[in-house]
């Protein structure tokens, strides 16, 4: 694909065009994935990484300088999100030594905790529900059975690649709703 081709490409995706999107997404993905799995080492790490990098990638693209190369631009998100993923794991490890005591408080909550988390639960739960049932599909394939892309792929009948861009897109959508329904991402 020649730099003329690639920039229409850019701005038909830009436009919110689904199939420049997804085009876009398999130009670049081998690139991507590669690039984050010699710096994790992890395949569904890598997955994952790989598919928050191209949600990012379509949600800045008016902020693509054309003067420079795209996949440039593109690896530089991936560097940047997997250094994000090594600070959140490296936070993750901290909080898990220093709050030792609070993971072995957890079951002497409060009942009003209790029932607040639950309340929580629940409402995350109904916005789920409220979802279009693909995306339905999709995030509890990938994150409550915990199914890898593959798995997925195969279990839904649906190449490797309209998972990656199913998965993006429901993460997206549920977060907006989430957003909108006033809960924070932790």
């Amino acid at each position: 694909m020649n730099d003329e081709q690639l920039f229409l490409l850019i701005q038909k995706a830009k436009d919110k065009d689904q199939k420049a999107q997804t085009k876009l997404i398999n130009i670049f993905w081998v690139d991507v994935f590669s690039f984050v799995m010699k710096k994790v080492r992890d395949e569904n790490d890598a997955d994952e990484i790989t598919v928050n990098v191209f949600s990012k990638v379509l949600s800045k693209l008016d902020m693509f300088d054309p003067h420079f190369q795209f996949k440039t631009w593109i690896l530089t998100i991936a560097q940047n999100t997997v250094i994000d993923f090594w600070r959140k794991k490296s936070r993750e490890n901290e909080d898990a030594v220093e709050n030792l005591d609070e993971v072995k408080n957890q079951y002497a909550k409060s009942p009003e905790e209790l029932l607040i988390s639950e309340e929580e639960q629940k409402k995350i739960i109904k916005t789920i529900e409220s979802l279009d049932a693909n995306y339905q599909d999709i995030i509890k394939l990938r994150f409550f059975e915990e199914k890898s892309i593959k798995e997925i792929a195969e279990e839904l009948g649906i190449s490797v690649a309209n998972t990656k861009v199913r998965v993006m897109r429901a993460k997206k959508v549920l977060a907006e709703l989430l957003k909108d329904n006033e809960f924070e991402d932790n």
